[in-house]
């Protein structure tokens, strides 16, 4: 999911998005979600060159993966869609004569629900979702929706929501006291109303917004954990907070797509983001975790007991793992989130 904060086509490394030969691997992934100093490691060792394309949500990934003729080796799509690749065979499952670190991953990440016996993916990163908030603007609560749903004056006109529906929705229909997966047509209702009532006190809805925050373009917003915490890196006024009445938690997973090109080569870097010290490089670039074993020991300073990353004890009851909702409730979401973009 996030992560998530630039939306041009990256080549790093290599030659074209869709170059298909020996030593050549094409990972299409998050924005700015890739550690360049994680691919320059991979090329020194195996000598494989890597191009990144990015793309600005699970939606748009997803799109074009099906489409076909993209060129791409691996996809790192959030849990709540990896079901998806799976079912429609747009995935390989991992080939265990070369991807034989699985073992790496943290126990409570081996048996995933989106993933059983993790056949198909690995943990990439892992996080929260949840409001961000420049405390010279406004320094009360910040662990509350009400910040973006029934913002102060001070924040109005100064908000910043991503579009990604599968967030914004879950924390709407949690405020409002349903569940991820809810077709109650009073939560819809309220949920529909809450955010057609919010809109006009948010300045935009946008993904690449590290430096907004920075530069105080916005003021507050929904946002991801380890984007808020690049923002509070630099301006220290930038604070992250988890809405009591619920909030996502997510992980993205790396995966070898059906008709990669380089499918050893991505099986190799597969198994290569598996070690500790490389997946501490990807949270060491993105700031979130990762979900591999000894990766701690190989993180920044700055990562350790960052308040982005540590829910609060009294509000870790809040926090809930995304669920794959029948595609007719899916729909009903859709409908109230084509009618916010409008």
């Amino acid at each position: 999911m996030k992560q998530t904060m630039g939306l041009a086509l990256a080549a790093v490394l290599g030659t074209g998005a869709a170059a298909q030969a020996e030593g050549v691997l094409n990972l299409y992934n998050w924005g700015n979600y890739t550690s360049p100093e994680l691919l320059e490691k991979f090329t020194a060792e195996t000598g494989i060159k890597v191009t990144v394309t990015d793309y600005d949500s699970n939606d748009t990934a997803l799109a074009r993966i099906r489409q076909g003729g993209h060129g791409f080796d691996i996809v790192v799509p959030s849990d709540t869609y990896v079901p998806t690749y799976i079912a429609e065979g747009l995935v390989v499952p991992l080939d265990d004569a070369i991807v034989t670190d699985r073992d790496n991953i943290l126990e409570q990440f081996r048996d995933v629900p989106f993933d059983p016996g993790r056949e198909y993916s690995v943990p990439w990163q892992w996080g929260t979702t949840g409001v961000v908030v420049n405390t010279s603007v406004y320094n009360g609560d910040r662990n509350t929706a009400d910040i973006v749903f029934k913002p102060p004056p001070e924040l109005s006109g100064k908000i910043n929501v991503i579009p990604e529906m599968s967030d914004v929705m879950a924390i709407a229909v949690y405020y409002h006291g349903g569940e991820r997966c809810t077709d109650d047509p009073e939560i819809l209702r309220a949920v529909r109303d809450t955010l057609m009532a919010a809109k006009p006190h948010w300045l935009a809805l946008d993904y690449g917004t590290v430096d907004a925050y920075i530069a105080g373009d916005f003021a507050a917003g929904i946002y991801w954990n380890g984007a808020s915490m690049r923002a509070r890196l630099g301006n220290p006024d930038i604070a992250y907070g988890y809405p009591a009445t619920g909030f996502p938690i997510w992980m993205d997973n790396a995966m070898v797509l059906a008709d990669a090109p380089n499918p050893e080569n991505a099986m190799r870097f597969i198994n290569f983001i598996l070690r500790p010290e490389n997946a501490a490089l990807i949270s060491n670039f993105a700031r979130y975790a990762n979900g591999i074993e000894g990766s701690e020991q190989f993180m920044d300073e700055v990562m350790r007991d960052a308040p982005e990353l540590t829910i609060p004890d009294e509000l870790k009851d809040a926090g809930r793992w995304g669920v794959v909702c029948p595609q007719e409730v899916t729909d009903m979401h859709t409908q109230i989130w084509t009618e916010l973009l409008q």
